[in-house]
């Protein structure tokens, strides 16, 4: 190649570099600006949250008049005050956030903030792979534990992988709460619960109690991957209905139970469900009646069994609470027609 043709190259690539530079100059321009717009929105949110509470505060303490015109203004602001609060949620979802306790132990002080719609979609939709993803493999897993295989050691191999899955799951989540998405009450406790069971496994030596115990355990880890797997197709398909209709938030997500939105198909799924609940509350009973064997010594048995038997408590009551509203719901739309 002549020199001249490499001093023209040298010149386009030049050309090319100012104005990359001025690109990026731009971009930390634009990036301060963003940050500080930021940090207003945050202010600004905190501080109508604030003034919003005083006023539901001062009309709880207002004297209640006869006036029915007044009745019907207090009501419009109540309404206006919580349409505000879900508005302000969707804001901040698009705000850095602190992260929670958890996030910090783990993480420590990043932003796990996702500033746009496709990145919050993006990463919700790898959650979801990641669980179908890890579903399909521990029921493999589970089943040649107990049909093709009887090691501890293979045992050990799958409850180590319960406990990376689960813990894995809270960090997700908790990151998927920081942007936007409603994962509430119970269905958050139960991984961390999970987490917890699997690591007690984990740690069971080899001995007659475990080997007593072992294939109901791997038995229920089968039947439970299966309803897994049919809860995120049976709820993917309602959670994409109702987004299309606008009755979802876009960032709500498959969860190990039953939800109020999943109330079509009821007879499909609860049954399962319900199978499920009451074989933990069965593995419960199992292990403290080995707990009092004479040959029992390990403390995994007891605290396996309590562990079961939480999970069921909670599984069982806020499913039946959940059912419990929807009916309480349906009655009141069909008093008021």
């Amino acid at each position: 190649m002549a020199f001249q043709e490499c001093w023209e190259e040298w010149e386009h690539l030049d050309k090319d570099y100012q104005i990359l530079q001025e690109t990026h100059k731009l971009y930390k321009q634009q990036l301060e600006e963003v940050i500080k717009l930021q940090n207003t929105c945050l202010t600004s949110i905190e501080r109508q949250k604030k003034k919003y509470k005083e006023l539901a505060n001062n009309l709880q303490r207002c004297e209640p008049l006869d006036s029915e015109e007044h009745s019907r203004e207090t009501e419009f602001m109540k309404e206006l005050m919580k349409e505000r609060q879900n508005i302000f949620f969707e804001m901040e979802a698009f705000l850095p956030k602190r992260n929670g306790l958890y996030l910090t132990l783990v993480l420590g002080n990043v932003n796990v903030t996702l500033l746009s719609k496709q990145a919050k979609f993006a990463y919700k939709d790898e959650y979801e792979k990641f669980k179908l993803f890890l579903t399909i493999i521990l029921l493999l897993i589970s089943f040649s534990c107990r049909f093709l295989l009887n090691s501890r050691v293979a045992d050990s191999v799958f409850n180590f992988l319960l406990v990376w899955y689960y813990c894995t799951l809270t960090i997700r989540e908790s990151i998927l709460i920081n942007n936007g998405s409603r994962i509430k009450g119970w269905w958050v406790i139960h991984h961390y619960i999970s987490a917890f069971l699997s690591g007690v496994m984990l740690t069971w030596p080899d001995s007659k109690m475990y080997q007593l115990f072992r294939n109901q355990f791997l038995s229920f880890s089968m039947y439970q991957s299966f309803v897994q797997f049919l809860q995120y197709y049976y709820q993917s398909g309602c959670l994409y209905r109702l987004r299309a209709l606008g009755e979802r938030h876009n960032m709500d997500l498959t969860v190990e139970g039953f939800q109020s939105w999943m109330w079509r198909g009821l007879t499909f799924l609860l049954p399962f469900l319900f199978f499920g609940h009451f074989w933990q509350l069965f593995n419960a009973i199992t292990l403290f009646k080995l707990s009092d064997h004479p040959e029992c010594k390990e403390w995994q048995v007891s605290m396996c069994g309590i562990t079961f038997l939480i999970l069921f408590l909670g599984n069982f009551l806020t499913t039946v609470r959940v059912i419990y509203q929807k009916q309480k719901q349906r009655e009141n739309k069909n008093k008021e027609l």
